[in-house]
């Protein structure tokens, strides 16, 4: 469970927390689960608003003593026009609900999660209220920008401005690593007292090797494994194309690929499978659930991580690497 160094757990007692994360449903989120569950474990009263997504279509539930509050999002962004009506259909609900949460029972504060730099938007009507806003840094999202499309121009000048104003906004930012922390103080002008490094890590009661299952490898002798988000700045596609030298070039038709996750660049990298003869030879699971995960992981002879490297893999600790 995620920990908050030099905070006396009673101070968050009876605290009313509201946690808005954009673009994962909880409790799938793990990072940001765990968050909540520390905070609850604390004695805090904790509501979380976030966008529904496969095996978690309810609008309303509660787990573990925590309020969860989902909405729909149109469609999962791709260039200009997707990322408009994903985050503003994103903005909308997010304000919708987070004043259902504040009528019901009030607030203390606002946690929220990036991608996008956004929520502060949400957020700054309730200061009249005296709710405070944390902003829980998981993505530098200039970079991200940069390292997606390949260029900078007038979005990525755009998402500079609204990291600062995040900054600006928040009373207190959280980093995922000391990269981020220094991001947080040098671009964002946080005070260094302000910006507490929090590390993301996996649960060691639930991540454990199960009995391996062969129907991963297809027939095959070897596997290899990748688990990660399916985006452009993955390198997905250097993998394949380095499953396309094994198998054609060098004649290895005995190894096989099983690749764990989702994301906005899932089907395109299906299609490029398919365009270089790998269909047979590389699985794609999409978003998969914790056994399937756990099985390929524990089945694979090799696993391996395609960043290419650029401004924004070099500054972010992969959850896939732990």
């Amino acid at each position: 469970m995620t920990v908050f160094a030099g905070v006396d757990p009673a101070r968050l007692a009876g605290a009313r927390v509201l946690i808005i994360v954009e673009n994962l449903p909880l409790p799938f989120d793990r990072r940001v689960w765990l968050e909540a569950r520390t905070l609850k474990a604390a004695g805090a009263r904790v509501s979380i608003i976030c966008p529904t997504g496969k095996g978690y279509e309810k609008r309303h539930e509660v787990l573990d003593g925590i309020d969860i509050y989902r909405h729909p999002l149109p469609l999962e962004a791709e260039g200009a026009l997707g990322y408009l009506l994903e985050y503003g259909a994103a903005l909308f609900w997010e304000t919708l609900l987070a004043w259902r949460v504040f009528l019901k029972g009030g607030l203390d504060v606002i946690h929220g999660c990036n991608p996008p730099d956004l929520i502060f938007l949400v957020a700054l009507p309730f200061r009249l209220f005296g709710v405070r806003y944390l902003f829980d840094h998981h993505d530098i999202n200039p970079e991200l920008f940069e390292a997606k499309y390949g260029r900078r121009g007038f979005f990525w000048r755009l998402m500079t401005i609204f990291e600062r104003l995040t900054f600006k906004a928040a009373k207190v930012s959280i980093a995922t690593n000391e990269s981020y922390r220094r991001i947080a103080i040098r671009r964002g002008g946080k005070r260094p007292e302000d910006v507490f490094v929090v590390r993301s890590g996996p649960d060691l009661s639930k991540v454990k090797p199960v009995p391996p299952n062969d129907a991963w490898r297809n027939g095959r002798r070897f596997l290899i494994g990748y688990v990660g988000v399916m985006g452009r700045q993955e390198g997905i596609d250097l993998l394949l194309e380095a499953m396309r030298h094994i198998v054609y070039d060098l004649g290895r038709a005995d190894v096989q690929a099983c690749l764990v996750g989702g994301g906005s660049s899932l089907e395109e990298m299906k299609q490029l499978s398919a365009s270089h003869g790998l269909s047979d030879h590389v699985t794609f699971t999409g978003r998969a659930p914790d056994q399937t995960l756990f099985e390929v992981l524990s089945t694979a002879d090799v696993c391996v991580n395609p960043d290419v490297a650029n401004p924004f893999n070099d500054r972010c600790t992969m959850n896939k690497i732990i």
